[in-house]
C-alpha cells in the first residue's frame, strides 16, 4: 500500500486538472509563470542528452515547456485523470513517459536522473520530507532538484499571517464539499476577492506604490482563468502544509541535497538544490 498519499487530495486534483487543463491561459502568461518558478534552475542541465522527472505533473503545463529541451522526461502523478490530461497536452512529444505513481513508489532507478522538479505538490502529501527524500534518491550525484512548497509567511508582517489564518478556516470548510460545490464556491472567491485585490494592486503599482504586501498582488497581471484555478487549488484542497525557509532547508539537507538557493521573488518558497556527490 502507498503510505505517503492522501486519496482525497489525489481525487480533487484529478478533477481540477481535467476541468482546468490550462489551455486557455495566454502563452505569454504561461511563459511568465514558468520563468517565476524556473528562474533559479540551471539551464545548462537541459540538453538532448539529459533525462529527468516532473513529480506531480498535473496538467503537464511545465512538462510541455521542458520536454522540447531534453532527451527524456518522466511525467509522474498519482491521479489517472491528471495523467490523461497531461498526455493530451503532450501529444507529439515522443520523449515523454507517463507513470501513475505516488512519490513513495516512483518507478525509476535510484541515481539515474539528470534533473528533477516538483512544483506545488509535496505540501499536499502526509510526509513532505519523505517525499523530498524519495525524489532525491532518483537523482544522480550532483543533479539539481527544483522544489516549490507553500511558504509559512515567514517573510510577511504579522497582520498578513493573521489574514491567512482567517482564510484557512474558510478553506477547511470548503475543501470538504463535493467537487461541483468547491468549483462553484472557488469561482465566487476568485471573482469577489482575487480579481478585485489583484486589479487594485495593478493600478497602485502603475501609480508607483510598492504592492508587495497587498494580499494576492502576485495575480495583478494574470488572467482570471489562472485566478479561478488557483482559488480552487487553495480552497479546495483538504491537506495543505506550509513551511518556513529554515524548515525547507533542513528537510533538503537531511534528504541528501546541498548548495541550497531560494528564489528572492514570488512564488515563495521556490528553491533549487543539488544531490550531494558523497554522503558521509
Amino acid at each position: 500500500m502507498n503510505k505517503n498519499i492522501d486519496e482525497n487530495v489525489v481525487e480533487d486534483f484529478g478533477h481540477e486538472w481535467s476541468n482546468f487543463n490550462q489551455d486557455p491561459v495566454p502563452e505569454h502568461e504561461i511563459e511568465d509563470l514558468f520563468k517565476r518558478y524556473f528562474s533559479i534552475f540551471p539551464d545548462e542541465v537541459l540538453s538532448n542528452k539529459s533525462i529527468g522527472f516532473d513529480l506531480g505533473c498535473g496538467s503537464g503545463r511545465w512538462a510541455k515547456i521542458i520536454a522540447p529541451k531534453v532527451g527524456g522526461l518522466h511525467c509522474i502523478d498519482p491521479s489517472e485523470l491528471a495523467l490523461k490530461t497531461a498526455k493530451m497536452k503532450l501529444t507529439g512529444f515522443d520523449n515523454c513517459q507517463f507513470h501513475q505513481s505516488s512519490v513513495d513508489s516512483i518507478p525509476l532507478e535510484d541515481d539515474s536522473m539528470d534533473f528533477g522538479y516538483s512544483l506545488g505538490v509535496l505540501h499536499h502529501v502526509p510526509d513532505t520530507e519523505s517525499g523530498i527524500l524519495h525524489c532525491a534518491d532518483k537523482l544522480k550525484p550532483g543533479a539539481p532538484f527544483l522544489l516549490y512548497l507553500y511558504y509559512a509567511f515567514d517573510n510577511r508582517p504579522y497582520w498578513y499571517r493573521l489574514i491567512w489564518k482567517l482564510s484557512n478556516v474558510i478553506r477547511l470548510a470548503i475543501s470538504r464539499l463535493a467537487f461541483p460545490l468547491k468549483k462553484m464556491t472557488s469561482l465566487f472567491i476568485a471573482l469577489l476577492i482575487y480579481f478585485p485585490l489583484a486589479r487594485v494592486a495593478y493600478i497602485l503599482e502603475k501609480l508607483g506604490v510598492n504592492v508587495r504586501n497587498i494580499p494576492l498582488s502576485e495575480y495583478r497581471s494574470l488572467s482570471f482563468y489562472t485566478m479561478r484555478t488557483d482559488a480552487l487549488d487553495r480552497f479546495g484542497t483538504r491537506l495543505e502544509k506550509r513551511f518556513t525557509k529554515q524548515q525547507i532547508t533542513q528537510m533538503l539537507w537531511r534528504s541528501g541535497l546541498e548548495n541550497i538557493k531560494f528564489s528572492s521573488e514570488s512564488p515563495y518558497w521556490c528553491v533549487i538544490s543539488y544531490k550531494k556527490k558523497s554522503i558521509n
